[in-house]
């Protein structure tokens, strides 16, 4: 899988998701501005949880810029036969028998794009599955201890 493509993919996926929050927030301003919104009473709340909503989307936004930032600022390396899983890695996990795609990003964790015909879920080594990666090789064999369940995996491929 070509890294400089999914790395596209991944600021695409966050940009469309972060020009969804732009949208959301203008209209909840909009709302919370609206002469319908003004209280008609002290316990007419609906302008001011408007305004919290927008303010919670304008955090989604600049979050989401930030994610993209560390996006662009994140370099496409080879990973080296034997060298250990860290940041900006490609890893193919096998659990149950099932092959999965985990990129390690700086950010974003949990977003997920789908490159060519392999589905790709962005992890950051802060998250329980990331942490557990970690500096683990290609060939690995490895217990997850994740959601209070363990899982066997093995390792694939780290590119």
């Amino acid at each position: 899988m070509n890294k400089t493509t999914l790395l596209k993919a991944i600021r695409a996926a966050l940009e469309e998701e972060m020009q969804t929050y732009v949208r959301a927030a203008k209209s909840a301003r909009a709302e919370a501005t609206d002469e319908q919104s003004r209280a008609e009473n002290k316990y007419d709340t609906r302008g001011l949880e408007a305004s919290y909503l927008a303010a919670g989307q304008v955090r989604q936004v600049m979050e989401l810029e930030s994610a993209i930032a560390a996006f662009e600022g994140l370099s496409v390396r080879k990973f080296a036969a034997g060298e250990g899983i860290g940041m900006g890695a490609l890893v193919e996990l096998e659990q149950n028998g099932v092959p999965m795609f985990y990129f390690i990003g700086p950010a974003a964790g949990g977003t997920e794009v789908k490159v060519a015909t392999n589905e790709v879920l962005v992890i950051t080594p802060q998250s329980p599955l990331g942490g557990q990666l970690q500096g683990r090789k290609q060939g690995d064999r490895l217990e997850l201890a994740l959601g209070g369940a363990k899982r066997r995996a093995v390792v694939l491929r780290v590119e």
